[in-house]
């Protein structure tokens, strides 16, 4: 359903540093890519798709986020889901949702929301009931 996943950013270096523990921490892999204005993508190391990449706005105009988008990412399990969230906390992600269960979506969902440097809302979910 979804080939890919771009954020915009202002700073890729900055964004890179940032995204690059978070999705190694869900088990994604960086993919190669090489051009002039570049893409860092990673995705899942067992599928192809989807990708998720980060640029700065080809357009040569400032990122600005979105009001009312948000990506949200699965993790294995909870607590990845709270790891997450520390790692982009330390990282200096803006907290928009401590860790926990949210009923209101469904009985298991357990997610925690942040804010990347550039302003991407970003939600870490994980579906499973515990054991």
């Amino acid at each position: 359903m979804i080939s890919h996943i771009t954020l915009g950013t202002n700073d890729l270096d900055r964004a890179v540093a940032f995204y690059d523990p978070i999705m190694q921490s869900l088990g994604h892999v960086r993919v190669p890519f090489e051009r002039s204005d570049p893409f860092i993508m990673w995705k899942d190391p067992s599928m192809d798709r989807p990708l998720i990449a980060l640029t700065r706005p080809v357009n040569g105009a400032p990122h600005e986020p979105g009001n009312g988008q948000m990506v949200a990412f699965v993790a294995p399990d909870r607590p990845t889901v709270d790891a997450v969230h520390a790692l982009a906390m330390e990282a200096g992600g803006q907290d928009e949702g401590a860790p926990g269960l949210r009923p209101l979506y469904h009985p298991n969902y357990y997610g925690a929301y942040f804010r990347d440097p550039d302003g991407n809302k970003i939600c870490i979910v994980c579906h499973d009931a515990v054991d």
